[in-house]
């Protein structure tokens, strides 16, 4: 399409038609369609994104062209995330080493032992054993009494918060409800006797579905076994956001299955093969199954790696029918090419003949040669292919 500019009194020339001159400079297609210049070069921001989201296009008119279906992107289409309360975030726990536990401990025994000595109710041998001279005692009364509550209060919280930290583990700490962080430390430790302790597994982890049943974009049903890894990111999130985040993950995998592969075919057209996406590009069913699950996992502190389909088939009720419908198709495919070779070899073998002078035909003899090559060449062929 030519485009030209038409003249203004600034450029010297005057407008056909012997009518005014024209404010705004115009450019001119062979559509006598006007655009004014200042439209063309302004400067638009920056146009905000939409999602794709399934829309009809119209046809344009006086071309018999029918209305489109624009799809959206595979695993794109825009859908509400779920949301934990964003104050509940891992941080870690107040604690200290095994050994203030073993020493808070042992002075709560030694002060019981002292208390029952100062009373006087400590059996001589067992003083003498212990290295402390005989002593009378004034019996047990009211600061014996306080004396034993408090070495034994320390006794108990010495040896009561004593707990062995494990690599690939992690303690999840709450006291009357509410969150007092987490513990991922190794080794002897004492922590606070009174909080709730919750252990989480955090090490890699992974988790082998049983088969699904899901349906595939031309509603064939399939069975699909997938391989999920994962782990606990954030334990708070993990074990106070959600009941069960492992039940969870579980049901995120099964929804984005559901969703993911009814958006493709299981199998394309013979005819279509090389343009259609299907269920046999496993990479890419795998790079969006798990796209789809870590961003249903990660507001519940889970973290997802990979999620690969490890087993795609038919289900067993339409198994049977698939597989006909397969092996047809594939001697429908050989017969084609035996075909075509066939056809080819005639007219190979003819145009020779003819060209050579080795025999002249007319149209009747022709045609009867041509006959007589094809079935004997097409018979050749289906006897010697497997």
């Amino acid at each position: 399409m030519s485009t030209t500019t038409s003249p203004t009194p600034e450029s010297g020339g005057t407008p056909e038609g012997g009518g005014a001159s024209r404010s705004a400079r115009l450019i001119h297609n062979e559509a006598t369609t006007e655009i004014p210049v200042h439209l063309l070069f302004r400067d638009d921001p920056e146009p905000v994104p939409v999602p794709l989201s399934p829309a009809v296009v119209g046809r344009r008119r006086g071309t018999g062209e029918q209305p489109r279906i624009r799809r959206p992107v595979l695993g794109r289409a825009p859908r509400p995330v779920p949301e934990v309360d964003p104050e509940l975030v891992e941080r870690p726990a107040w604690v200290l080493p095994g050994v203030a536990g073993v020493l808070a401990g042992a002075c709560g025994v030694a002060g019981c032992v002292l208390t029952t000595w100062w009373s006087g109710v400590l059996p001589h041998s067992a003083g003498r054993a212990i290295g402390l001279p005989w002593y009378a005692g004034a019996g047990l009364g009211p600061a014996q009494w306080a004396a034993y509550a408090g070495a034994g209060a320390l006794g108990l919280f010495g040896f009561g918060g004593l707990s062995r930290g494990r690599t690939g583990r992690a303690w999840v700490l709450g006291l009357f409800g509410r969150y007092r962080g987490t513990v991922r430390r190794t080794g002897l430790l004492w922590i606070n006797p009174m909080v709730l302790r919750r252990r989480v597994d955090v090490r890699l982890r992974h988790w082998r579905s049983e088969p699904m049943s899901v349906v595939d974009a031309n509603g064939v049903a399939l069975r699909v076994v997938v391989l999920v890894v994962w782990r606990v990111k954030d334990t708070a999130r993990a074990v106070l956001g959600v009941e069960d985040h492992e039940t969870y993950l579980r049901e995120c995998v099964e929804a984005a299955m559901s969703r993911m592969l009814s958006q493709l075919p299981a199998e394309a057209p013979p005819a279509v093969i090389k343009d259609v996406a299907t269920l046999r590009n496993t990479d890419a069913v795998g790079e969006a199954l798990t796209g789809m699950i870590a961003a249903d996992a990660a507001p519940v502190g889970l973290e997802v790696f990979s999620a690969q389909p490890t087993r795609i088939e038919y289900a067993p009720e339409v198994a049977a029918v698939m597989q006909r419908r397969r092996i047809a198709t594939l001697d429908a495919q050989h017969r084609d090419t035996v075909l075509t070779s066939v056809v080819d070899s005639v007219e190979d073998t003819v145009t020779r003949l003819t060209m050579r002078g080795l025999v002249e035909l007319d149209d009747y003899e022709r045609k009867a040669l041509v006959k007589d090559l094809t079935v004997a060449f097409y018979t050749g062929r289906r006897d010697s292919s497997p």
